[in-house]
């Protein structure tokens, strides 16, 4: 007897299998001072071995509700005047309102004087 799979099956089977292996990544690129709950050694090995149902107590329990300020990474950036420096929570400002910019301008027009 043959045993044939229906459409729904396979749709429901890569949807499964598509939540795992985000489940997992998302697992293994999170930071380990983020994760919640239990060290990601063992969240890893939840995820991997209880499949769909790991996956979900992975998003429940031990993803990150948002990422603290201490664990996220500074990225470098460059100032006005080239200067290296890290990114700042900030709302964007213009010009005017960077004394330092407005200093570099003064002495840059003294020197074409």
């Amino acid at each position: 007897m043959a045993y044939r799979v229906g459409m729904p099956s396979v749709v429901i089977g890569l949807a499964l299998l598509a939540f795992w292996l985000y489940c997992l990544f998302d697992v293994i690129t999170t930071p380990e001072q983020a994760v919640r709950n239990l060290p990601k050694v063992l969240w890893v090995l939840i995820v991997v071995f209880l499949a769909g149902l790991g996956g979900l107590f992975w998003l429940i329990l031990g993803r990150p509700t948002a990422a603290p300020a201490a664990v996220r990474e500074p990225r470098e950036t460059f100032g006005p005047l080239g200067g290296r420096g890290t990114a700042r929570a900030q709302a964007p400002r213009g010009p005017e309102d960077d004394p330092e910019f407005l200093r570099h301008l003064e002495r840059r027009l003294r020197e074409e004087d």
